[in-house]
């Protein structure tokens, strides 16, 4: 596939939005755990700002059922549009104008069933074909510069493969994420050299942990198709990751931003707390209550 000079080839992005968000019911027993809000904005229009910035122009949602209000989120709302400009409240109508992607631009792929990340990537499978594919998970979310955009820049300039970003967690963590056994540091790339999902910290080959954005090769599509399942009994996006390993090039991203786990509820708090802090025109007000409180 020939690049033409300063275009890169990674032009769509998966959006996994499948899960049943368990650990928030009840807020999430209607309501996606994807639209739970930052401050004023859902996570998933966060995952969303994150690859436009990465110079992503198609967007694949992967989703459940009882996940309507994301679709819907990236809608017109004629009533709501309405109301606001008769009301002249522009610059609230300049915020829903500005979600808008272009007409053909968003599709919807139904998983139907929960068979775990690999099994949700794969199922977007005729919509990638024969091109690279980055995939975003809006629970992890990233303050500071777009992770994907980093990642795409590294990307452009190594040519292709599979990338992941990943970040040092503790050991005693290790059981909760891809673990990467790394090879050669190049600055902030990394030689990955093993892959392994949520190994037990005395078996964990190291400390250096995958983070859900991901940069993949259409071949990884043929080895999920197999459908073999891993850890927890579902077929794991890492696991296929792992098989390329020796085919292609596998580089492992350090990003520059700070990540929270917003799938869980200390993390989604402590995003909230952060990136409300990054906000003029309530930072003074939190810091000065938080002093308080504390």
């Amino acid at each position: 596939m020939d690049r033409q000079k300063g275009q890169h080839m990674v032009k769509k992005a998966i959006f996994p939005v499948g899960g049943l968000g368990t650990r928030f019911l009840p807020a999430t027993k209607a309501l996606p755990k994807e639209m739970l809000p930052i401050v004023d904005k859902p996570l998933i229009q966060y995952a969303v700002e994150e690859a436009i910035e990465a110079g992503i122009e198609e967007f694949i949602f992967v989703t459940g059922r009882n996940k309507t209000a994301i679709e819907d989120h990236f809608d017109h709302s004629v009533e709501l549009e309405t109301t606001l400009k008769a009301r002249g409240k522009d610059q609230a109508l300049a915020t829903v104008h500005n979600m808008m992607r272009d007409p053909g631009s968003v599709i919807y792929v139904r998983q139907q069933e929960p068979a775990g990340l690999g099994h949700a990537v794969w199922c977007a499978r005729h919509i990638i074909k024969d091109e690279p594919v980055a995939i975003i998970l809006a629970d992890d979310l990233i303050l500071g510069k777009s992770c994907l955009a980093e990642m795409v820049a590294a990307y452009d300039s190594t040519g292709g493969g599979n990338m992941v970003a990943v970040m040092d967690v503790p050991a005693s963590q290790t059981a909760s994420y891809g673990i990467v056994t790394p090879g050669q540091v190049n600055g902030t790339s990394i030689d990955v050299h093993g892959l392994v999902e949520k190994p037990a910290p005395d078996l964990a080959p190291s400390t250096l942990a995958v983070v859900g954005r991901y940069i993949i090769q259409p071949e990884v599509f043929a080895t999920l198709a197999t459908q073999e399942r891993g850890a927890g009994n579902e077929i794991q996006l890492t696991d296929a990751l792992a098989k390329q390993i020796g085919k292609a090039p596998f580089t492992g991203l350090r990003f520059s931003g700070q990540r929270f786990d917003c799938g869980s509820k200390l993390g989604f708090l402590q995003a909230n707390i952060a990136f409300a802090l990054e906000r003029p025109d309530m930072a003074d007000d939190l810091r000065q209550w938080v002093k308080e409180s504390i």
